[in-house]
């Protein structure tokens, strides 16, 4: 008999969830591993299902989300939308 290794949980931000700016939402997801001290990650998920991570954790998830909310700043929500999309202008 072969077992497959679980998945681990995962626990989610209170700061996870959908973001919207400019008639445009997208899905900001905040984790890490349950029940551990761990880094956070984040990704964002596009309602095309693109999905956008970011390679470096985050010692906290505030730090997270304000690093989302600073790459809205500087470069808009558009930035997670490939620019070879022909709808994306």
């Amino acid at each position: 008999m072969t077992l497959k290794p679980k998945k681990p949980k995962l626990e989610h931000s209170e700061l996870s969830g959908e973001f919207t700016e400019d008639d445009v939402t997208v899905l900001v997801d905040i984790f890490r591993p349950a029940g551990t001290q761990e880094d956070w990650r984040m990704e964002v998920i596009t309602p095309e299902e693109d999905l956008i991570e970011w390679e470096e954790p985050f010692a906290t998830d505030r730090e997270a989300f304000d690093e989302f909310l600073a790459t809205i700043a500087r470069d808009g929500i558009r930035t997670f939308f490939d620019d070879s999309d022909p709808a994306i202008h």
